[in-house]
């Protein structure tokens, strides 16, 4: 399929959303893979993986890069060579890539019940104004995760923990967008973030203003 969704954020800031329901020889044909990203696609056990992987070079394309534009750093955070700033997430059947001139960091997941369980793996001050029984909850939980996991991206410094150095202000469906923080050594910065669901999956973004 060709691209699901094309936000434009701002006029810094673009997230494309990719529905992957292409076979894997149909995906990796139209490609030209670095020698180290083919050795990477050809090396992985799932198939839903590998097409994950090429899914996000096609997204890649429709903004005007190649998988030769990108390259990983020591943490494996993704770059562009030209400057520009990039996230990119795979969950499923769907894939996502947010580039801007800012600092940026994109997740997607699954709306899953099971995260109802690691809930306290996550979540400290979250459960102020989270309800167990709410109708939204495992909604709400998968938002959060993906926000914090947007800011884990954002940074890629290990040693942060999602549930001690980042937190996530009040947010209802009836918006898009809340705020975050992240509070690590001494550190305090506030960021924007967005979420939208679709087909019983969410996608969470942060940008740094």
């Amino acid at each position: 399929m060709p691209l699901y969704k094309s936000i434009s954020v701002n006029t810094q800031t673009t997230v494309k959303i990719w529905k992957i329901e292409e076979s894997y020889d149909d995906l990796i044909a139209p490609l030209d893979l670095k020698s180290n990203s083919l050795e990477r696609v050809m090396g992985m056990k799932s198939e839903l993986h590998q097409r994950g992987f090429l899914s996000v070079r096609h997204l890649l394309r429709e903004f005007g890069y190649t998988d030769q534009d990108l390259f990983y750093d020591a943490n494996g955070k993704p770059h562009l060579k030209d400057g520009k700033q990039i996230s990119i997430t795979h969950s499923f059947t769907f894939s996502g890539v947010i580039i801007s001139n800012n600092k940026v960091g994109i997740d997607i997941e699954k709306q899953r019940d099971k995260i109802a369980v690691i809930a306290k793996k996550f979540v400290d001050y979250e459960f102020n104004y989270l309800k167990f029984d709410a109708e939204d909850y495992v909604r709400k939980l998968t938002v959060i995760w993906g926000i914090k996991e947007s800011l884990y991206k954002l940074f890629a410094t290990p040693g942060m923990l999602f549930r001690e150095h980042f937190l996530v202000i009040p947010f209802t469906f009836e918006t898009s967008e809340t705020v975050c923080w992240i509070d690590y050594n001494n550190r305090k910065q506030r960021y924007n973030s967005h979420y939208l669901e679709f087909e019983g999956f969410t996608c969470a973004y942060v940008i740094e203003e």
